[in-house]
């Protein structure tokens, strides 16, 4: 999910760099083993001069990642360092490294144009890049050590789109050998939408924090004065639009997730009918439980509904006090149903916490 906002974040920076003519370096996560902070395609850019957007762990690789991109574009010739292997959990946590398995990184200059990647990402659909890797043979193994490859000269990135995007997608990124040559296939997928109705101040707080772990997020309001620009980051799409109107300007799919908040009765009644026709799969509902099921028995009364989709009090029960809080109750709710996991504390899960597949 975070994959899709971070690329947008990384090539938006790439590409104003590459316009006011400053040297750039692209970071690329290219595979991971065990468990780390970051997939494969976490990215981050690192300019000439210093400055960097984006991250490939918790913030234990970066210093390292940033000397070897300035030298990278100083050189010109791409690395590939590896992070973390043979180190055990405890061990790299003491270090500073923070995590159990192996991290490899792509470290590459930038000179081409990933304007087709952009307008993807514009058009939010789903794209496929492929990047030539040549390996070499002075890579170096061990927690924070690595060596140069001989770069990446030799074949050109490719980038899919529509059906020929589609074969690849299912496997996620990854390093793959085709005729001798190892690529790293960068799978990017637009992340799921959530809905906030309502402009209000309370639902700023949801709708800054889902912007900001990856969702693409939507604020509609038929109250145009809770919808002015400044109060929501610049990619929150804002839609003017009353209960009657509202899935003419989008479509949700049964991945996306709603929430309802305006406070007010007959508005969330109706704009909780317009969404229950449609086909979202999560929609929850902001207010007690039993003005919740109050709603629900007028809906039920015009006919049937599936109210197996209604999370309603909305949240985890994490004991919340104030709109932030309630905003962190919300988000944690969603991405546990996103994930499919039974909330818990983090001590009684067994499995490892960052593993791909869990």
């Amino acid at each position: 999910m975070k994959h899709w906002f971070e690329t947008r974040q990384v090539l938006t920076a790439l590409s104003d760099a590459q316009q006011a003519g400053q040297a750039v370096a692209l970071a690329t996560v290219i595979r991971v083993r065990g468990s780390a902070y970051r997939h494969a395609g976490a990215k981050l850019v690192v300019l000439a001069d210093g400055s960097a957007v984006g991250n490939v762990s918790g913030g234990c690789l970066e210093g390292d990642v940033r000397e070897t991109a300035l030298r990278v574009i100083a050189t010109g010739r791409a690395e590939r360092r590896t992070y973390c292997g043979g180190t055990d959990e405890v061990f790299a946590w003491d270090l500073g490294v923070g995590c159990e398995g192996e991290v490899e990184v792509l470290i590459a200059p930038v000179t081409d144009d990933w304007s087709v990647e952009r307008q993807a990402l514009v058009r939010e659909e789903p794209f496929v890049v492929l990047t030539p890797i040549d390996a070499g043979d002075d890579m170096h193994d061990g927690a924070a050590k690595g060596g140069p490859s001989r770069g990446v000269a030799g074949a050109v990135r490719r980038v899919m789109t529509g059906a020929a995007a589609a074969e690849w997608i299912a496997e996620g990124s990854r390093l793959v050998t085709i005729e001798g040559r190892e690529w790293f296939v960068d799978i990017l997928t637009p992340p799921p939408r959530l809905l906030v109705v309502s402009g209000g101040d309370d639902a700023v707080h949801v709708a800054r924090l889902a912007d900001g772990v990856g969702l693409r997020v939507v604020v509609a309001d038929r109250r145009p004065g809770l919808l002015i620009a400044e109060r929501f980051p610049a990619s929150v799409r804002r839609v003017e639009s009353d209960a009657t109107h509202l899935m003419e300007h989008l479509v949700l799919t049964p991945d996306d997730f709603a929430v309802v908040m305006t406070h007010h009765y007959g508005d969330d009644t109706a704009y909780l009918r317009a969404l229950l026709a449609s086909p979202v799969g999560y929609i929850g509902m902001l207010g007690p439980r039993a003005r919740t099921a109050r709603i629900l028995g007028v809906l039920r009364a015009e006919g049937p509904i599936d109210d197996s989709r209604i999370y309603g009090p909305v949240g985890l029960d994490i004991g919340t006090d104030g709109a932030e809080q309630v905003a962190v109750a919300i988000l944690a709710e969603i991405l546990a149903v996103r994930s499919g996991r039974a909330p818990r504390s983090l001590r009684e899960r067994r499995a490892p916490i960052h593993s791909l597949h869990e």
